[in-house]
């Protein structure tokens, strides 16, 4: 067990509540690690660092203070509209407009504290490993101080060996309003992750995107479109439109989804994460944080209660904020595909004996991810913040016969800068 964190603290770690998990005043702000968990130099671009930061991670610092103070006063997004799930129409016309839209009570009350029990359980793995240098933690790589994606620290890249995580995937809130907005019950899962902050996470996280749209598939965007409302037939040759038809295509025409599941509620000080509204159909990168302008900073979904969900265009600009709290901020997602894309990414994650369990429909879009009969997917179940050792992992319960390898990644196209790539 790690000097400067008791095995207690780990035992009674709770993912919503008052914790006693986080403020390291030994780590510095905006300090990257590699994938073998080497600090990088600030002269090295590694992912976007945060300028206007407190210089020291301590909770009653007098600048961690006053940025609390003035988060008490000015954070969150001015009239966020939040939807029940029974407003169907109304969610997918929200998430067409802002490029995401806030649904309450996704979650039963048995799935939600299911879900908590699950997230702690996987925290705790994360967080069972020495920091460097007297530290608390050992920082995930390519990822700001005292924040950690449950997938991204999965040897597999995903959480689908679990069956509490996978019961997200088809819900009777969720299903109907992810239908609305695909314009067919034809979609694809192809993993789940979701991002997490601990207390004394005191930088703002770059906005970013999840990926870049290829723009690509027009043909199927038309039909995809012309389903979604769009006066378009789904026969028509996209390349003999006008411009202005072509990018309401576009625009309506989203490649990904993800839903994000709120394990407390969002308040101004526990890290909410923000949202652009409208930044989903715009075709420029996020601006970096020394040009992100004061209310982008501030556009977060406070008041978002436990068991909401954040369902998400992935092509919109988005970010996590500081966690000035006592409260661990995680929001445990399922990602989904237009069933026209690429399916690229797609790895098996899924234990086949666990997609049996599912319902027809969860079976249908799962189909993608699911491994053969008898073999266990490859570094599932393997926690640990280090890409380098994720990556070992993966290779070695393939036998060699699979690759896995780390990348840098366009910090504005990802939350994190090194990521890892398994084969398959």
């Amino acid at each position: 067990m790690k000097p400067n964190m008791t095995r207690l603290e780990l035992e009674t770690l709770q993912i919503h509540g008052h914790t006693t998990v986080g403020w390291d005043i030994n780590t510095p702000p905006n300090e990257y690690v590699d994938e073998y968990g080497h600090v990088v130099p600030k002269s090295v671009h590694y992912g976007e660092r945060d300028p206007y930061t407190p210089r020291r991670r301590a909770y009653d610092d007098p600048e961690v203070v006053n940025l609390r103070e003035y988060l008490r006063e000015n954070n969150g997004l001015r009239d966020l509209e939040i939807c029940s799930p029974s407003e169907v129409k109304r969610a997918a016309r929200i998430f067409h407009r802002d490029g995401f839209v806030v649904v309450e009570d996704l979650l039963s009350t048995t799935l939600l504290a299911e879900m908590r029990e699950v997230c702690a359980n996987y925290l705790r793995q994360i967080l069972a490993f020495e920091g460097l240098n007297g530290q608390r933690y050992m920082q995930e790589s390519g990822r700001l101080p005292h924040r950690y994606c449950y997938g991204t620290t999965s040897a597999s890249r995903q959480m689908m060996h679990d069956p509490v995580w996978v019961k997200m995937i088809d819900l009777p809130t969720s299903t109907p309003i992810l239908t609305e907005i695909f314009g067919t019950s034809e979609y694809r899962v192809w993993g789940g992750g979701g991002d997490l902050s601990l207390p004394g996470a005191i930088e703002y996280q770059h906005l970013h995107t999840d990926g870049i749209d290829d723009q690509t598939n027009f043909a199927d965007r038309v039909r995809a479109a012309s389903r979604k409302g769009i006066s378009v037939s789904e026969d028509a040759d996209f390349q003999e439109l006008d411009f202005r038809t072509q990018r309401r295509i576009m625009d309506f025409a989203n490649p990904g989804v993800t839903i994000n599941f709120l394990m407390c509620d969002l308040t101004f000080e526990n890290g909410p994460i923000r949202q652009i509204p409208g930044s989903h159909t715009m075709s420029t990168p996020p601006p970096i944080p020394e040009e992100e302008p004061e209310w982008m900073r501030l556009s977060t979904l406070v008041s978002a209660r436990a068991g909401a969900g954040v369902i998400r265009d992935t092509r919109a600009w988005h970010g996590a904020t500081p966690n000035l709290s006592k409260e661990i901020r995680a929001m445990p997602s399922i990602e989904y595909s237009a069933g026209w894309g690429s399916g690229k990414h797609f790895l098996k994650t899924m234990p086949y004996d666990l997609w049996e369990t599912l319902s027809p429909h969860a079976r249908d879009i799962c189909r993608d991810i699911r491994q053969e009969p008898g073999v266990w997917p490859f570094g599932a179940g393997f926690m640990h913040p280090l890409a380098g050792v994720l990556r070992d992992k993966y290779v070695e319960d393939s036998n060699g016969s699979d690759t896995s390898k780390t990348v840098r990644t366009d910090a504005r196209s990802a939350g994190k800068a090194v990521r890892v790539f398994n084969g398959q």
